[in-house]
């Protein structure tokens, strides 16, 4: 689950290098020296279920980008506060003395309680690659909707735990369109510069890249763009590139070059527990409850708001429900678990006054998949790194931009394969179903067909000039295209509609949304940076207003 590059000169914003100077190895050290330890003793946020009948001043729902990014700086601020994830908190190795599972090898580890996975990559050379494995609260939720599987990371972490790494400021010229009523002048001088810093994003060193094994398939990729005119960019990614240069070198134990990418990464990845949160947890004030899903908000009485949360086993059997007060609450869960969690507490009337805009405007960021086969004098290499690097852009003449992305299986296989981000108007909503007690999302399969198109303005046209065709084999019997997905769920409550222009929800005093569901729909590139930049601008006003 990859991030999507920036496009490179002239893009009119601060420069990469400018606001990425003097984070080159952040946290790297840390990164190399932990190969080998439980994610916990790089966080030191160990898991602390909350007990029944207690306080919090700040309850934040979830541990992703923005929830993280809340959590450090209230707890900075002098607030004392409780995450709830309803994941593990992935610090415990398994009988392989890894805390993750490997990408070709899944096991009860990879999927969220599913007794079969469901990869986004389905098929491979007319074999299907999904397989029976035991349910357990695994890292990768595979969430089905109507017309739409939405993949999704579960642990202490969130979404950084799965995703590829690429962290993309977008192109200041599109931002208006993504967050009209956010300052761009601010969140180009302060807020973006800050979220790459707070996460540790680097470049890659490309003159490392122009010979490393690792990257062949990206340099075919981009043999194949140049030779159809279209730029080839380079995208700054959170790995610590001075581990990868050690694991080809045969001197760590590997770690993106094994693959390890969407059931988690062992070791160079700077997911959030070795940034965000490992600071919050040094500043002795934050703690969390792995494996604790939020069923109830309501208002309390005396102020504040009652907090129902079911404490969940590793086979997602509710344990024991627990009730416990907050001040104030934020949403931060996702997306979708926000999104999901607002419109039923909404519906139920746990939170009637929250406004009709709950549950709006989400999408899926135009995510599609495609793979093209080579010619036989166009290998992409047996070993591939599991970290993209760069990319085609297209998305000024066709609306689309594709990141040149591993197929790390470990043999050759001549083909190239690409996630592309394109522009696409659908919106779809999420609606409380009484006679299923469950969220519905009215998303349409069909809607796709707007980023086909798109991306087929980069694939056809190299496919001409190639010579080459498609590959049918990758997402099912003869099916070009990877439809069904989306790894970059945005929406539901979105900025000064659902919220004011901070992420306060309307109807309630001390209730916020911080994550993704704030940006409505679409941003031109991959969104994580976007989500911790916002976040940092929201937190920053809400902690010198209402705190």
């Amino acid at each position: 689950m990859s991030e999507q590059p920036m496009p490179g000169k002239g893009t009119g914003g601060v420069s990469r290098r400018r606001f990425l100077a003097g984070t080159g190895s952040l946290l790297g050290a840390a990164a190399l020296a932990a190969h080998a330890t439980p994610a916990q003793a790089v966080t030191g946020l160990a898991s602390t279920p909350i007990p029944s009948g207690a306080h919090v001043p700040a309850l934040i729902v979830g541990t992703g980008y923005g929830g993280s990014v809340a959590a450090l700086r209230l707890a900075r601020a002098g607030v004392n506060v409780h995450m709830v994830e309803m994941g593990m908190a992935w610090d415990t190795p398994g009988s392989d003395g890894k805390i993750f599972a490997n990408t070709t090898r899944p096991d009860y580890r990879s999927f969220w309680l599913r007794s079969r996975t469901k990869q986004p990559l389905s098929n491979f050379l007319g074999f299907p690659l999904d397989k029976d494995v035991p349910c357990h609260t695994g890292i990768l939720d595979a969430e089905d909707f109507a017309g739409i599987t939405v993949y999704q990371g579960r642990g202490v972490g969130g979404g950084s735990l799965v995703n590829g790494g690429m962290a993309v400021t977008p192109r200041r010229e599109n931002f208006a369109a993504i967050l009209p009523t956010v300052d761009a002048a601010e969140m180009y001088s302060t807020y973006y510069p800050r979220a790459n810093a707070g996460l540790g994003v680097t470049e890659v060193d490309q003159s490392w890249w122009e010979n490393a094994s690792c990257y062949q398939y990206a340099r075919v990729g981009r043999k194949h763009a140049e030779r159809s005119g279209f730029p080839f960019v380079f995208v700054p990614n959170v790995y610590d590139w001075e581990y990868m240069k050690q694991e080809l070198a045969g001197n760590v134990p590997k770690s993106a070059l094994d693959g390890e990418v969407i059931y988690g990464n062992n070791a160079g990845k700077k997911n959030l527990q070795k940034t965000y949160l490992a600071q919050a947890a040094a500043t002795g004030r934050v703690t969390v409850s792995a494996l604790h899903k939020v069923t109830s908000v309501t208002p309390a009485a005396d102020g504040g708001y009652t907090v129902v949360i079911d404490q969940i086993d590793t086979t997602g059997v509710t344990l024991v429900s627990k009730t416990v007060t907050a001040d104030k609450v934020f949403f931060a869960a996702g997306s979708v678990g926000t999104s999901k969690l607002l419109t039923r507490l909404k519906a139920t009337g746990a939170l009637p006054a929250l406004n009709d805009q709950v549950g709006k405007n989400w999408g899926d960021n135009g995510n599609v998949m495609c793979g093209r086969a080579n010619h036989m004098w166009d290998p992409t290499g047996k070993l591939q790194s599991a970290m993209p690097t760069a990319g085609i852009d297209n998305w000024d003449a066709g609306g689309a931009f594709a990141e040149v992305a591993p197929l790390p299986t470990g043999i050759e296989t001549y083909a190239s394969f690409y996630l592309s981000i394109t522009k696409t108007p659908h919106r779809a909503e999420f609606s409380w179903n009484p006679a299923t007690s469950k969220v519905d999302l009215n998303w349409d399969r069909a809607w796709k067909q707007t980023s086909i198109d798109a991306a087929k303005t980069i694939f056809d046209k190299i496919n001409a000039k190639e010579g080459t065709i498609y590959r049918t084999d990758l997402f099912g019997a003869y099916k070009i295209w990877g439809d069904h997905l989306t790894y970059h769920p945005l929406g539901g409550a979105v900025l000064g509609q659902a919220t004011d222009n901070y992420g306060r929800l309307h109807g309630y005093s001390g209730l916020y949304a911080i994550d993704g569901s704030l940006i409505p729909g679409n941003t031109s590139v991959n969104p994580f940076v976007t989500i911790t930049a916002l976040a940092e601008r929201n937190i920053e006003r809400i902690v010198a207003e209402d705190f």
